[in-house]
């Protein structure tokens, strides 16, 4: 069992009411005002320890730091590929693709994590311009 830590609850709770999926370096910067001493170390440590467990899902664009996210449920991300922010996908999970994926696999696929790239509304907007 793991104790208990302030700074770890402040992260789940930042992260439920944050659906920016920030990076590391912001929940530091966020978490500064209300613990001042904390260290970035610190917040990495947290931040991987509750993703480790599958209380927050930490997302790996390939490139630029890892982003985090409080909700856990499975759910689809798109990534900008110009300004790296990363944002929720409003569609429904796709669980025909675990079946389609199974039919040529000799093991079992439980589930999948999908990712799309591309310009978000903003950067899209501005390339217009």
């Amino acid at each position: 069992m793991l104790k208990y830590s302030r700074h770890r609850e402040f992260i789940k709770q930042y992260l439920d009411t944050h659906r920016t999926h920030p990076t590391a370096e912001t929940v530091y910067l966020d978490m500064k005002h209300q613990f001042p001493n904390i260290s970035l170390g610190t917040v990495y440590r947290n931040l991987n320890s509750l993703a480790d467990r599958g209380e927050i899902l930490r997302i790996s664009s390939g490139s630029g730091p890892d982003r985090y996210d409080g909700k856990t449920e499975p759910h689809y991300h798109f990534i900008c590929t110009k300004c790296s922010n990363v944002l929720d996908l409003d569609m429904p999970l796709q669980t025909d693709l675990n079946k389609l994926a199974g039919k040529h696999f000799q093991g079992s696929i439980l589930n999948h994590e999908t990712h799309f790239f591309g310009l978000c509304p903003e950067c899209y907007q501005n390339k217009k311009i």
